[in-house]
């Protein structure tokens, strides 16, 4: 059986007529019922009664003309679907992202987004950088916000700066920098350091090494590495050491200071990652709304 054999019937059920189904078919009446009769014939059922010069349908064929055009409706419904998630309208997004560094930008990308495929659904997944980008080469994301993780971005992916956020020192209330608003980078590099984990977070080494520059990163005195945001504020809380970071006040706000460094170290790029080769139209859209909202 297959969806013509339906519309065909439904059609001659409608129109009571084999001739006047033809006509609105745009196809010849002895085909037409030849169709019908194998349709009966594969069903093992008679769907209509035919008379002299009229048709009626059976108990079946009353049944039977209910599921068809559920059927019909539903394989049209399908039809709109697989072509509006081609054009990218609806369907299912896997967003990766870092929580502090987005979460000025994340927000209107999301809102922004909303408005451009409102029956579009974004889910979020906060992940640490490694696990972002190994997600969009498997296929498992389809993008990630997050900050620019130079080297380790690889081939086959492309990373799209949005914003930009000042290194910062952030340090405790309790610390003896505590009141100042700013900082000199030799003074920084006299105290204990706590960082992010070189094995998660290579990229914030990376950064830091080269922002430095060699003789200096060699003076840095990293003398505890954090998991995560969360922990690294902890530490600095807890009189730890003091971090360089970018987005730490999104974290822990008022809890800790934050004092510009002289001279400044070059700001943190925040942006959009994503496959620089078959990204689905979904995808597309949403990386398309994020460059109309990039400040860099």
């Amino acid at each position: 059986m297959e969806l013509r054999h339906l519309r065909y019937f439904v059609a001659v059920a409608e129109e009571e007529n084999v001739t006047r189904a033809a006509a609105r078919l745009n196809v010849s009446q002895p085909p037409l019922s030849r169709q019908i009769r194998d349709l009966e014939e594969e069903l093992g059922v008679a769907l209509l009664e035919r008379g002299a010069n009229s048709l009626q349908l059976t108990e079946a064929g009353r049944v039977f003309l209910g599921e068809a055009r559920a059927v019909l409706q539903r394989a049209t419904e399908a039809v709109h679907a697989a072509r509006a998630a081609a054009a990218g309208d609806i369907g299912e997004l896997h967003i990766g992202y870092s929580p502090s560094p987005t979460a000025n930008i994340l927000p209107e990308v999301l809102r922004a987004f909303r408005k451009r495929a409102p029956r579009v659904r974004v889910n979020l997944h906060d992940l640490k950088p490694l696990t972002m980008l190994e997600g969009m080469r498997d296929g498992s994301l389809q993008a990630a916000m997050m900050v620019n993780p130079g080297r380790q971005l690889g081939p086959g992916l492309e990373f799209v700066p949005l914003i930009s956020l000042p290194v910062m020192l952030v340090v405790s209330p309790h610390h003896a920098l505590g009141d100042r608003k700013t900082v000199s980078l030799e003074e920084v590099l006299a105290e204990p350091i706590v960082a992010y984990s070189r094995r998660d977070y290579p990229d914030y080494h990376e950064a830091l090494k080269t922002a430095l520059g060699p003789a200096r990163a060699r003076r840095l005195n990293i003398v505890e590495e954090c998991d995560g945001g969360m922990s690294l504020a902890a530490a600095v809380t807890a009189g730890r050491g003091l971090a360089f970071s970018a987005s730490l006040a999104h974290l822990a706000g008022s809890r800790l200071r934050y004092l510009a460094i002289k001279p400044p170290l070059p700001a943190t790029r925040v942006g959009v990652a994503f496959r620089s080769e078959r990204l689905p139209p979904l995808a597309q859209q949403f990386v398309a709304v994020a460059r109309e909202l990039a400040v860099v």
